[in-house]
């Protein structure tokens, strides 16, 4: 007997199917034969489909929410979120094509260009769902207009929180140590469980980088567009040095309309998984890029490189030339003067007893016929009064971004945790009604910085009081930045910029 449940589940199979037709991720030969294992991932044997139009209009998160909810419902799968969530990668990953074939039709769309092979590529990740469109669509995304450009601030609600049956199974779970980590190549296609993403669905394109195998994925967060991710087939660390720098400009040179930048080889400043050398690049024009050099400098040996210090609130020295080679030795010039720099007067100090501090920030790109070469100086020590860091976001701004300023965030797209959404609108609705600040722990945390810019606007309204959020939140964010910079933008600390100019010689 036909119920509405299997109606539902029959067509969303040949929605499901129709679709990846249309996308080109299965051939029309293969209908049948991908059908049969679906039914047999979704613990089915019966199907009386066909017999009404594939809905093509339905968006591809519900069809798979569709067949997700049966298999929760018939006790297939767990009703947890990363049970979900994998299962959803594994229906996908059915019906995504073998990692050869994806790498011989990017290898085609590459010898038109580049260009037309990431787009590929890019597309691909969405239509098996890797990247999920809807997912990324819940983030909230604004610019900020500050002295320094405009300011890429996201709210991230794309990537999902932690259920708590989720934790418990993970804790309870024995390690396998395999993929060692979120970034390892033996994450394409592998299944998952508690504490580790489905990755089914997941392709990596091989690259070879300085003559090393390498891979090539996108993130499925996308932060940005066509937010790449660059990752050595080895699981070994992130270091910074010549050699790093090298490495970008090896991929720059073959993606030259991408840039690539690597997260510093420190705590604290280096953003997350240190433990695996990777970069992060793509197709997007960051904020720290299109700042200019706000004061020209000058390093012996290389008075054919044009250098200067950006117009940021961090540190930055930008190098420009035709020769990608120049950069590499110059940019290992400065680093090697940096490691070793202490300017107590600036309140910056190298080492720690044999504890080293000071590491860079590097990116690459090319741009008018040229290669450019952006340095951000970073420090990560910590003192009593900032335990977190001296160059991080001190405590009075942790109500907004505590956690590390890596990459992303040095070039200027701030991403803020899913938190605020929810602390906003509680903040809003207090400042409308006139309410007070501290009676709300969600709105306690947020009162002095309310406070502190509400005597700037004339009335609160309805229709303002989004905007006005916006535009604190991105100043907040500008201050963030300011508190990493290892130079600061005061007269003193510029001053402080070029005696370490001086000192690379």
């Amino acid at each position: 007997m036909r119920t509405l449940e299997t109606f539902m589940i029959d067509q969303a199979i040949d929605t499901l199917l129709a679709y990846a037709i249309h996308r080109g991720l299965i051939d029309a030969a293969d209908e049948i034969y991908m059908r049969n294992r679906l039914l047999a991932l979704l613990g089915l044997t019966a199907y009386a489909g066909g017999q009404a139009a594939p809905d093509m209009d339905t968006p591809l998160h519900v069809v798979l929410d569709t067949l997700v909810d049966s298999a929760a419902a018939r006790g297939i799968i767990e009703s947890s979120a990363s049970a979900r969530e994998r299962f959803g990668a594994a229906i996908m990953g059915t019906l995504t094509p073998w990692p050869t074939a994806v790498q011989q039709r990017f290898l085609a769309e590459y010898a038109h260009s580049p260009r037309q092979a990431t787009d590929w590529f890019y597309r691909f990740c969405h239509d098996t769902n890797y990247i999920s469109a809807y997912r990324t669509s819940l983030d909230r995304r604004w610019q900020t207009a500050t002295e320094y450009g405009a300011l890429d601030i996201t709210i991230n609600l794309s990537k999902p929180e932690k259920d708590p049956r989720d934790i418990a199974a993970a804790r309870q779970a024995p390690a396998s140590g395999y993929p060692a980590c979120l970034l390892c190549a033996e994450n394409e296609g592998y299944e998952g469980h508690a504490g580790h993403p489905g990755r089914q669905n997941h392709r990596i394109l091989p690259v070879t980088i300085c003559g090393e195998a390498w891979g090539f994925q996108y993130s499925p967060y996308v932060y940005y567009n066509e937010h790449c991710i660059v990752l050595n087939r080895r699981h070994i660390p992130m270091v910074i040095d010549e050699q790093a720098f090298a490495k970008l400009f090896s991929f720059v040179e073959r993606f030259p309309h991408y840039f690539l930048g690597s997260n510093a080889d420190l705590p604290i400043v280096g953003g997350s998984i240190l433990s695996h050398e990777h970069f992060q690049g793509g197709n997007h024009a960051f904020p720290m890029a299109l700042a200019s050099i706000e004061t020209p400098v000058a390093f012996k040996s290389y008075a054919d490189v044009e250098a200067g210090i950006v117009k940021w609130p961090m540190a930055v020295l930008r190098l420009k030339h035709a020769d990608a080679n120049r950069l590499v030795r110059l940019g290992a010039r400065i680093l090697e003067a940096w490691r070793g720099y202490t300017d107590a007067s600036a309140g910056i100090f190298a080492f720690t007893d044999e504890t080293p501090h000071n590491t860079i920030t590097p990116i690459a790109r090319r741009r008018d016929g040229q290669y450019e070469l952006d340095l951000v100086l970073r420090n990560n020590k910590t003192s009593a009064e900032h335990p977190l860091g001296i160059f991080h976001p001190h405590a009075e701004l942790h109500h907004i971004k505590k956690e590390n300023i890596g990459l992303i965030e040095v070039m200027g797209l701030a991403v803020l945790p899913a938190r605020l959404l929810q602390e906003m609108e509680a903040l809003k609705r207090a400042l409308l009604c006139g309410g007070d600040l501290y009676a709300d722990a969600l709105t306690a945390k947020h009162a002095p910085w309310a406070q502190g810019f509400l005597p700037k606007y004339t009335s609160i309204a309805p229709d303002s009081i989004d905007a006005i959020l916006q535009r604190e939140i991105g100043l907040v964010f500008a201050t963030v930045l300011e508190h990493a910079g290892v130079f600061k933008r005061d007269a003193a600390g510029q001053a402080a910029f070029l005696r370490f100019v001086q000192a690379v010689g």
